[in-house]
């Protein structure tokens, strides 16, 4: 029996760039809590944002938040993990030497971001709704750090910049494509795999009673973790060997559950 639900939101449950639950998602998820199976949202998005995109449901579920370095359950913290500060630095640094990109530097209070590009601005603060802090320059933000992002609001063609941020840095942290503009840096050792672990030892789950659900390479250890897992149909190329099965809808799925219970 299936007692786990876990799944990411940008481009798996949340489709074409929304930014809202259907109703639909929002009904099917409440009444597979009713039935006492656990759900947790899984996202690269900080946990404040989550809970907004549930707020319907906010209290009823666990969450995953940013790519799997902080895990909440009922208010309190399942695991938590973060980038050491020298680390942070060398990456940032190294970000700056490359025009275009915008940074994101997620703390557990808020994520910082500076006002260089109107655009990104109200794509984070106002479309996002993230809660966010601007500053002038992300350099000098004091860690504990979470995570760090970077995205090229202009560029869909991130390969060539994602192998050299890797040849940098991937012995030391983990670097991954988290949407078509979108670079996620993710903290050693921690990753939406090893939070959906901690939350099925919290629960008493097998993998085998887990079901995951994703859609990019940062979905990877949390696909690999669950005993049932799926790649949607719209997935960046590769994540699907990383899966059991396809689908086009985590909706119809969460449908075909409730309806063998």
């Amino acid at each position: 029996m299936i007692k786990l639900i876990a799944s990411d939101l940008d481009g798996t449950l949340l489709q074409n760039g929304a930014q809202e639950l259907t109703p639909r998602a929002v009904k099917l998820i409440h009444e597979i809590t009713q039935k006492g199976i656990h759900f947790a949202a899984a996202s690269g998005r900080q946990y404040d944002n989550e809970r907004r995109v549930f707020h319907e449901i906010r209290d009823e579920i666990s969450y995953i938040a940013e790519n799997g370095s902080l895990c909440i359950h009922q208010g309190k913290v399942i695991s938590r993990g973060v980038i050491p500060d020298g680390l942070v630095r060398r990456i940032l640094d190294e970000i700056k030497k490359c025009p275009g990109f915008e940074i994101v530097v997620s703390k557990e209070d808020a994520c910082y971001i500076e006002d260089n590009d109107k655009e990104f601005v109200n794509h984070i603060v106002n479309v996002m709704h993230n809660t966010t802090k601007i500053v002038d320059d992300v350099r000098d933000v004091e860690g504990p750090v979470l995570k760090i992002a970077i995205a090229n609001m202009a560029s869909h063609d991130m390969e060539g910049y994602l192998k050299h941020l890797r040849e940098m840095f991937a012995s030391e942290i983990k670097v991954v494509t988290s949407g078509h503009v979108w670079i996620d840096f993710i903290v050693p050792d921690c990753n939406k795999g090893t939070a959906l672990m901690k939350l099925m030892e919290l629960f008493g789950v097998r993998p085998e009673e887990c079901i995951a659900f994703g859609d990019q390479y940062n979905d990877v250890e949390m696909l690999e973790a669950a005993g049932i897992s799926y790649a949607m149909a719209n997935a960046v190329p590769g994540i699907a060997e990383h899966a059991d099965y396809v689908t086009d809808s985590v909706e119809d799925v969460l449908e075909e559950i409730l309806r063998s219970l």
